[in-house]
């Protein structure tokens, strides 16, 4: 296998990495990763204090060049959390950008300063694409986060099927504000450029002002979750409270190449509000940590608001019945479980043999999300399976078809749906819904007549729950087991 990073090598003085004012060229990356790479060689694994810094960026680039996983923390972890991933995976150090204090769980390893000084060795030898990259932890929603083994073929692989969907090139300048102790920000947000020999600008923290500075000065593209596209909608509609924002955003906006969303669904409102006001559509992809890029909308095909696309060069995607049959029904409507094959998948969950076994049906993936696919193969995904497939009456419903016609009335802010045990039905429907005027709630009855006039009458909510707020994890999924236990 080739180098991961072939710009690198070349060590130009473009630029690679712009995080705040403090900027790298590739020269200096490789500089600054290369010498710390010999310092990592008999680590073993290291963790990385991931904060959205240019040192988390470059202590990851020089794990990779070292052939050592890299293991990135969340830096708001919790205690007990920490003690698990350090039992778990056992780093031999951990990297950390000077001055940082770090919680007393990590006092037992080694820390190395990471600073951008030193000078690269020769080349060192590159890796074979078995190897361990990463080992990124799942959020633990079901258990205990489990460690995901991405090997270095499924890193070059997912990030070279999106520079055929994305057309993405060295061209290009990312923008984003994403955390990076996960895929979406770390490995699509990070490595992503640094493969193509583009440039990264990361904000430090997403901000509406931030995203307008950075496309208005030359940045093509946009890495973002939907909490961030919606704050980005409001900005444009001026119902953000920022006053003259509005049209100097949507002019940055309406610049850029590709706007990217991914982590979850994005609501069909927030995409026509951002392509009426900009004349961009913003493209959705599908992941997991497991597999890295499945799908995506393609950039050189048309809008596709509410699916993920079609799968990515080398993917193969199916979807099952609940006993395993294949559904070849291509009508927007039959309901089934993603399963995905190919070399973006992750190697193995570390020290898990058992959860990796029912992880797989033969040679594929068990994604636990729910699909539809309509004429083209485009996937539309209608849920998790666990919390989102809610089987009412004989039929199967996916949450997400309900939460967007929700979404459309207009005393709804934002919504979520769920299912709860019911006698007669099996399941009965549960909308929590985050009103638009906490002082004037929408009427429940007048918000399930609106979802059965969309969609049909069996899709209708039963109970209508108002909340103040949808509980979030830090990439802005809703997490639906806490409205659950409420």
């Amino acid at each position: 296998m080739s180098s991961l990073f072939p710009a690198l090598t070349a060590g130009s003085a473009l630029p690679a990495l712009r995080f705040g004012d403090r900027a790298l060229t590739y020269g200096e990356l490789a500089d600054a990763a290369g010498a710390l790479a010999v310092r990592l060689a008999d680590a073993g694994r290291v963790a990385v204090w991931a904060t959205p810094t240019l040192e988390t960026a470059v202590a990851t680039v020089a794990a990779l060049l070292a052939g050592v996983p890299a293991v990135p923390l969340n830096p708001k972890i919790g205690e007990r959390e920490l003690e698990h991933i350090l039992a778990d995976s056992a780093p031999g150090l951990i990297l950390a950008a000077p001055g940082d204090e770090l919680p007393g769980g990590l006092a037992r390893l080694p820390r190395i300063d990471v600073t951008g000084g030193g000078r690269a060795p020769e080349r060192l030898p590159e890796p074979p694409p078995s190897a361990p990259a990463l080992i990124v932890y799942t959020s633990g929603t079901t258990g205990a986060p489990k460690g995901v083994v991405l090997p270095r073929r499924a890193v070059a692989a997912t990030l070279d099927a999106l520079e055929d969907a994305w057309g993405w090139t060295a061209r290009d300048v990312l923008v984003h504000g994403l955390p990076l102790f996960h895929v979406h920000g770390l490995i699509l947000g990070v490595l992503g450029p640094l493969r193509r020999g583009g440039a990264l600008r990361h904000l430090g923290r997403f901000s509406v002002e931030g995203v307008a500075r950075e496309l208005a000065d030359g940045g093509t593209m946009l890495f973002g979750v939907p909490t961030m596209y919606h704050r980005l909608a409001l900005a444009l509609d001026g119902a953000d409270g920022t006053g003259g924002t509005g049209a100097e955003l949507a002019k940055a906006l309406a610049g850029a190449r590709l706007l990217v969303s991914g982590s979850a669904a994005l609501p069909l409102h927030d995409h026509e509000l951002i392509a009426a006001a900009t004349g961009r559509r913003v493209v959705e992809r599908y992941g997991m940590t497991e597999t890295l890029m499945n799908t995506s909308v393609r950039a050189d095909a048309p809008a596709g608001p509410g699916t993920v696309g079609v799968p990515l060069p080398g993917v193969e995607l199916r979807l099952v019945e609940e006993d395993g049959t294949e559904i070849g029904a291509y009508d927007g409507e039959t309901v089934g479980e993603i399963q995905v094959r190919g070399p973006n998948l992750f190697t193995e969950y570390l020290n898990r043999p058992d959860a990796t076994r029912e992880a797989f049906d033969g040679d594929w993936f068990r994604t636990g999300d729910m699909a539809v696919r309509e004429a083209g193969g485009t996937v539309r995904i209608v849920g998790r399976k666990a919390t989102d497939l809610i089987k009412s009456g004989g039929y199967k419903i996916g949450a997400g078809e309900i939460e967007n016609a929700l979404l459309e009335h207009p005393g709804v802010a934002e919504a979520a749906v769920t299912g709860e045990p019911d006698a007669d039905l099996g399941e009965r429907i549960v909308a929590w819904v985050v009103p638009a005027d906490p002082a004037s709630r929408p009427d429940p009855d007048a918000l399930a007549s609106h979802v059965a006039a969309q969609l049909a009458p069996h899709k209708r909510p039963r109970r209508v729950v108002f909340v103040e707020a949808l509980p979030r994890n830090d990439m802005g999924k809703v997490m639906k087991r806490r409205l659950g236990a409420e």
